[in-house]
Parts: structure tokens; C-alpha cells; sequence
């Protein structure tokens, strides 16, 4: 009895997936992981670092939009040419993208050279995903777990991201205090080592991409042959039958090809995802950490274990999301639980004490990377398997470039001392977003379940058909 319920559970947190997923399903989680944990470790010191610089916060929230800029251009480019020249391939390039960066930052104290690097390269201004890495992994996980268990396996995906987060902000924090303190560095010093450390990340990560196998590339369209091939030929041809498609230029042949009804989708979502991420980009983890810092003069170790706390609950939750989104579906999950942190995100520059700021800050983590797992697989489950890759990074690129917009305006905001209004500006924002996506999507259905649907009615027609054929032999 009691293995019984254990196992239940087990099943129930998808421990149980994981755990028989393939090798590479594996990797990919864990190269998020290592990934995530060094955006972390550097969030939580870029704008101090570059405010230590002596530059104005105008500028860093400048620098800070145009660092998304050319994450848009780079993932842009990247993605949609994955499946056609190699995922294995663009990852590995991105990881170098990221190694790179991390030295020029450890190095250089210019601010166009940062700049230049940070565009170019790969640095998060507020420790969530960036770069091609994510559209190209949760296509490839699509496509090698089960739809059944998509869920689960997009859940601990992102839950190890989450977790490498917080870890990166505790051991960032813990870092920084002992260097200060214990050794008595200068923070210009103590976070050019932490870039240095960032690089090593980058290199770590090009090691768990090599270690892919070859079946995480893109699976080939097989398109049947044509009515003018002999019938009887035709079976004996078996994987011999080969791709036949109109000619085209090189360049338009490395595009993605997506259907009609697909694009409807896309576009819908893009706009309602768009107005999601102006409002993340209005309060990145780097602000809210300098928010914090300069309103309550807190530590970067402080800093560092309550950023820590927010990530370790929200990591938790997702879990909690996906085993809501088995019962309720994947879309009211996204904005019932969505909707408690847009309200908590407006109120957090209200109190005056620490402690009630921090309680809204960790009542926002409980719910705010709930609709994170939910929101990767009815994407994932609304397009069609070979359109995955450039559809998600499509949106990926729209929900970067809307949210570029943000940190130079809480940059100007933050110079003319209106810091608040980013907050209650983004919490408005994504209340409105969570309306659009129940007005637009609760009743949507899957590929998956249209095609349930039709071999239920299928089911249905073979069983009228036995039914009447016995009633007329009575």
C-alpha cells in the first residue's frame, strides 16, 4: 500500500517521466541548469557593476534595452535556421556567444566595449532566459517525450532552470559578501571575477551540448509520393522515397515552412506574450535587486538569500502547476495562477518597512512562474511538430524585443525618482494580458485532442456501421 501511494506521488511531481526519459532529455535539462545558474550569479551585480563604472542609470537601463536588442537579432537568425543547420550546432554557438561575453566583461571597464559584448554575446539583464538556447531545447523536448508526458518533463525542464537560478543568486550573494569582507576586494574586482566564473559556466555548457546525441536534431517532413508512382512499386520503396518539394533558393530552403492555421495562433498569442514581457522588462531581477539595494540598503548577501527564496518557491510551484494543469487544462491553469502575482508585483513599492515589501516579493515568487510550464506545452501542442523550433522562437524573439523596451524606461523612470511606477505600470500589464489569454484561448483545442476527437468519431461510425449491419441480417 504504501509503495503504491508512494509511487503515486512520485508520478504525480513527474519524477516518474523524468526518470525514464532519454539520455539526452537529460542533458538538456541539465545544461539549463548550469546555464541558469550563472544568469543568476551575474544578475544580481550588473547594474552595480556598471553603476560602480560611474555610469548614469539612464545609460544602464539604455544599455540594458539594447543587450535585448541584439538577443532579439542573434535567437532571430539562429532559430530559424536550427533544424535545418544543426540544433547541436547553433547550441554550441551560443554557449561560445556566452563563454565570450563573460571574458569581455571580466576584462574590459569601456562602456561601448560592454555594450558591444553584451549585444553580440550573451548576458542576461534579469536572470530569465535569453539567447537562442530555450526555443531550439523545448523543441527538441517536444519532440522526444510522449505528448502524455510533455508536462511533466517541461516542468522539472524549467524547474531546473529556476533552481539554477536561485542558486546562482545565493552563491553570488555569499561570494560577494566574503570577498568583501573576508578578503577586503573592491566590488569592481569582486564582480570581474564573478564574469570570469560566468565564462567558465559558458564552457561547461558547450561540453553538455556535445554530449547530444544525433537524435535530438530535427526529424525530416516525409511527403508521399506522387499518384503517378506505380502503386504496386510503391511499398517496396519504403524509406527510399525521398522528399519531393518545388525548387527553391538555398537560403529559402534553410527557412521553416508554417501552415495558415498555425500563424492565426502564433499571432494571437505573440500580441497577448508581447504585452507579458513589456511589463517583465519594466521590473528585470537586476532592477528589482537595485530597487531593494538602494531603497532598504541591503547587503549582497541579503540580496542574494532573499532572491534565493523567491526562486526555490517559485521552482516549487511549477511543479504544483503541472499536476493543476492535468485537471483544469493548460490555459486556465496559466492565468488562475498568474493573476495573484501581477496584483502582488504593482503592491511591491508601496510599504515603506522591509518586511512588508518582502512579503509581497515573496508572495509574487509563489505564483508568478506557475503559467511557465502550462504555457510550453499548449504551445508546444497548438503547432505542428515541424514548426515547433521556429514557432517558439519566433515568439521568444517577440517576447524579447517587447521586452527590451522596459529596462530603459525604468532606467529614465529610476533617474527622475518614479521607480514605483514600473512596478504598478507591469503588474497592470500582465492583468490584462492574463484577461486576453482567457478571452482568446480557453476554449482552444490541441492537435492532440482534434485528433482524438477524430478517431473517437471514427470509433463511433465502425460501431453504427456493426450495429446496423447485424439489425438488417436479423
Amino acid at each position: 500500500m504504501a509503495t503504491r501511494y508512494l509511487f503515486h506521488a512520485l508520478e504525480e511531481l513527474g519524477l516518474i517521466s523524468l526518470w525514464g526519459s532519454d539520455i539526452n532529455v537529460k542533458i538538456l535539462c541539465a545544461q539549463r541548469f548550469v546555464r541558469l545558474f550563472a544568469y543568476g550569479a551575474t544578475t544580481l551585480i550588473l547594474v552595480d557593476y556598471l553603476a560602480s563604472l560611474d555610469i548614469s542609470k539612464a545609460k544602464i537601463g539604455l544599455f540594458m534595452t539594447l543587450t535585448l536588442v541584439g538577443d532579439v537579432i542573434i535567437s532571430l537568425v539562429l532559430t530559424l535556421f536550427a533544424d535545418k543547420l544543426g540544433r547541436k550546432a547553433i547550441l554550441a554557438v551560443g554557449a561560445v556567444l556566452m563563454a565570450s561575453s563573460g571574458v569581455v566583461f571580466a576584462l574590459s571597464s569601456n562602456y561601448w566595449i560592454l555594450l558591444q559584448a553584451a549585444v553580440v554575446g550573451v548576458i542576461s539583464p534579469g536572470g530569465n532566459e535569453i539567447g537562442p538556447f530555450r526555443a531550439i531545447e523545448e523543441s527538441t523536448l517536444a519532440q522526444l517525450v510522449p505528448a502524455t508526458k510533455r508536462g511533466d518533463i517541461f516542468a522539472w525542464y524549467t524547474l531546473l532552470g529556476t533552481s539554477g537560478t536561485a542558486l546562482g543568486f545565493a552563491a553570488s550573494g555569499g561570494f560577494i559578501e566574503y570577498m568583501r569582507k573576508g578578503l577586503a576586494w573592491g566590488n569592481i574586482d569582486i564582480y570581474r571575477t564573478l564574469f570570469w566564473v560566468y565564462a567558465g559556466f559558458g564552457i561547461v555548457k558547450l561540453f553538455l551540448v556535445l554530449c547530444l546525441g544525433s537524435v535530438v536534431e530535427a526529424e525530416r517532413k516525409i511527403i508521399a509520393p506522387p499518384s503517378s508512382l506505380d502503386p504496386e512499386a510503391a511499398p517496396l520503396l519504403g524509406d527510399a522515397v525521398r522528399e519531393i518539394e518545388p525548387k527553391q533558393s538555398k537560403l529559402r530552403s534553410l527557412l521553416p515552412e508554417i501552415s495558415k492555421g498555425s500563424w492565426l495562433i502564433v499571432v494571437n498569442l505573440a500580441l497577448l506574450f508581447a504585452l507579458d514581457s513589456f511589463a517583465s522588462g519594466l521590473v528585470p531581477l537586476s532592477w528589482v535587486s537595485f530597487f531593494f539595494q538602494k531603497k532598504f540598503k541591503l547587503s549582497g548577501g541579503t540580496l542574494g538569500g532573499l532572491f534565493f527564496t523567491t526562486n526555490i518557491i517559485s521552482a516549487l510551484s511549477m511543479l504544483i502547476a503541472s499536476s493543476i494543469a492535468k485537471r483544469i487544462g493548460n490555459v486556465k491553469t496559466m492565468v488562475f495562477t498568474h493573476l495573484p502575482s501581477s496584483i502582488f508585483l504593482s503592491l511591491i513599492p508601496v510599504p515603506s518597512p522591509l518586511p512588508l515589501a518582502m512579503i509581497f516579493l515573496i508572495l509574487r515568487s509563489c505564483t508568478a512562474s506557475m503559467d511557465v510550464v502550462p504555457r510550453t506545452a499548449f504551445l508546444a501542442a497548438v503547432v505542428l511538430p515541424n514548426e515547433r523550433t521556429a514557432v517558439m522562437g519566433v515568439i521568444n524573439v517577440v517576447k524579447t524585443a517587447s521586452q527590451s523596451l522596459g529596462p530603459l524606461t525604468t532606467g529614465i523612470l529610476a533617474q527622475n525618482k518614479l521607480f514605483w511606477v514600473s512596478f504598478v505600470t507591469a503588474g497592470a500589464c500582465k492583468v490584462t494580458y492574463d484577461i486576453g489569454i482567457l478571452a482568446l484561448f480557453a476554449g482552444h483545442k490541441t492537435h492532440d485532442e482534434l485528433a482524438e476527437e477524430r478517431r473517437q468519431e471514427a470509433r463511433d461510425e465502425a460501431e453504427r456501421s456493426r450495429e446496423s449491419g447485424n439489425q438488417e441480417e436479423l
